[in-house]
């Protein structure tokens, strides 16, 4: 369903097939009385096709009477250029309808970096980027995802918004938003309806004021129906809930071209740092025998050969040997391959090893966050020398030569020799390869470690903490460099100038709405792209709104000042999250 001014001139563009529609298994509906929503997923068509909780929302919006989902991305910016110049505004896959048609825009918003890229994909539809500037004739602009956690940096922008899991909840938005069309209520008046219903926050109807000092020094709702709080949705019967097992299959090859099944959600380790393991509580798990269904219900719709297991800790699922044991009775036969993501070593499972046939051996993935066993304790990773000792031994002796491993550094009460720390523990996993009497014949060891900066996130015990000046954290990134000793290890670090915005917009404001809308002005969109990202333009966009980058990245934040997101309730107490800051930093 191309714009027809668009039919004859795609290929301009790289990769068309991001832009036509028509994939297998797309939905298609009347759209005559229906609710309709354009998801839109601020990142490139290959990404967001990728992600799983898109394909879930929109096969639940879709299943709900009387709504039609339809799907956009934000498009390159060569196909940015080509819609500007032929005046056709942003259009969902679907149906070829601009943006504007729809009575919802819900954006997802996985990542701090795609903020700019929401205002892109607003304007080229031609849409306000402010709520206030928005009236009955634009579409309601709804977002959810893990940034919702502390949404008031996007506050400005968004209508309302979805806090926490979205599979019941959406549905009841809709539901209320057709009983209030009908009655010919308002925006304003729906707004105020919706309000009312468990994990939507509406930022229109809160009032915020700050203190000389830049801090805040209230929040709180314009009207006593209101909720002061907003806690988090949970989808509780975990096991019944939505699975996308006829997914849409995209044109151009995704990042994930594979099934994705997801095994449980929430984390039961209680990493100090890791939003995702604090947010998606409690741990809710779904039975070997329906995983074994989904799997093959997913492989039949999709055509897939490979299935790839979701959580954020695998090996600490408690039916995996279980789960493995049934999908290896067909996946063999219909070569369909298995794969896990990375696995903790302290759970790590030698039994799953034997029993996955096929599974990758050329290379093993494991996150020790930290090089040393006392910055381990102050992030309650929980993983022992003992525990990488005893799952690298097993690695190199069943046939495997290569380990990849991910580490943060500027952590809090981290110390230099922490940060040596991790060349140190490469090197240590160099040696126990060589001496390793059952090691791979005639072969040599790669070790990559893999480093990233620490963003102090909202809704975990460290968002108290202050992120590493951007000289402090390349002074870290250069000292792991000098103590790489061997060829046998290689380092890759993350770029310290993206994640100095990352942790501003992590633990920002409402005032940064100027500040994001400023810096797309300069050109800041796809930030999370190497090629777009400008640390000068941020820093300007973010003084031209008066404000101080130092102020939300660098700074500890005292215990008793009023956090951003403190009318966000995942579910987890600030009480809690503060004697967890309290014991790491204690820690000598």
């Amino acid at each position: 369903m191309i714009p027809e001014r668009l039919q004859t001139v795609l290929d301009r563009v790289e990769k068309p097939g991001r832009y036509i529609g028509g994939e297998f298994n797309e939905i298609i509906k009347d759209k005559e009385g229906k609710t309709r929503v354009a998801f839109c997923f601020p990142d490139t068509y290959e990404i967001g096709m990728s992600n799983l909780g898109m394909k879930i929302l929109y096969g639940v919006l879709n299943g709900t009477e009387n709504v039609w989902c339809e799907r956009c991305f934000a498009p390159w910016p060569d196909m940015g250029d080509l819609l500007r110049r032929e005046k056709v505004p942003l259009y969902a896959l679907e149906s070829g309808d601009s943006l504007r048609d729809f009575d919802f825009c819900a954006f997802t918003m996985q990542y701090e970096l795609c903020y700019t890229t929401v205002l892109y994909m607003l304007d080229l539809a031609g849409i306000p980027f402010r709520a206030k500037d928005r009236g009955e004739d634009y579409p309601i602009l709804l977002c959810g995802g893990p940034c919702t956690y502390n949404p008031e940096p996007f506050a400005d922008f968004f209508d309302i918004m979805s806090i926490g899991e979205g599979e019941e909840a959406l549905p009841e938005l809709m539901t209320l938003y057709e009983e209030c069309k009908k009655a010919g209520k308002t925006k304003a008046e729906f707004l105020r309806e919706a309000s009312h219903l468990d994990g939507f926050y509406v930022p229109s109807l809160y009032e915020v004021t700050y203190s000389e000092s830049g801090a805040i020094s209230s929040f709180s709702p314009k009207f006593d129906d209101v909720p002061a709080v907003i806690k988090k949705r949970i989808v509780k019967d975990f096991e019944n809930s939505f699975y996308p097992t006829s997914p849409v299959i995209p044109h151009v090859e995704a990042v994930h071209d594979r099934t994705v099944l997801e095994v449980f959600r929430g984390c039961i380790r209680g990493c100090r740092f890791c939003q995702a393991g604090m947010t998606c509580r409690p741990i809710r798990e779904r039975s070997p025998e329906k995983l074994n269904e989904l799997a093959k219900k997913a492989t039949e719709g999709s055509g897939y050969p490979e299935i790839s297991m979701c959580a954020l800790s695998i090996s600490d699922y408690s039916g995996l040997s279980s789960m493995c044991e049934k999908l290896l009775t067909w996946c063999p036969d219909e070569k369909i391959r298995l794969s896990l993501p990375s696995m903790r070593v302290d759970s790590f499972s030698e039994k799953i090893m034997d029993e996955i046939p096929g599974l990758k051996k050329g290379s093993f993935t494991f996150a020790p966050e930290a090089g040393t066993q006392r910055l381990r304790d102050v992030i309650r990773k929980g993983v022992t020398e003992e525990d990488i000792t005893r799952t690298m031994n097993f690695v190199f002796s069943s046939g495997m030569c290569a380990v990849k491993l991910y580490f943060i550094d500027g952590l809090p009460n981290e110390t230099d020799e922490d940060v040596k720390g991790i060349a140190e523990l490469a090197q240590r996993i160099v040696n126990l390869y060589y001496q390793n009497p059952d090691k791979p014949k005639g072969k040599s060891v790669s070790v990559n470690i893999s480093v990233s900066c620490f963003i102090p996130k909202p809704q975990t015990p460290f968002q108290w903490a202050g992120q590493n000046s951007l000289d402090e954290v390349e002074r870290k990134q250069k000292l792991v460099r000098e103590n790489i000793n061997t060829r046998k290890v290689s380092y890759n670090w993350h770029d310290a100038r993206s994640s100095r915005v990352e942790a501003v917009l992590a633990r920002g404001d409402r005032r940064l709405s100027e500040a994001i809308i400023r810096a797309y002005e300069k050109g800041q969109r796809f930030d999370s792209w190497d090629e777009y990202f400008s640390l000068e333009n941020w820093e300007s966009a973010i003084s031209e709104a008066g404000l101080d980058s130092s102020f939300y990245a660098n700074r500890e934040i005292p215990k008793d000042e009023i956090l951003p997101w403190d009318h966000i309730s995942a579910l987890v107490s600030k009480k809690y999250l503060l004697e967890e800051y309290q014991k790491a930093m204690n820690i000598l």
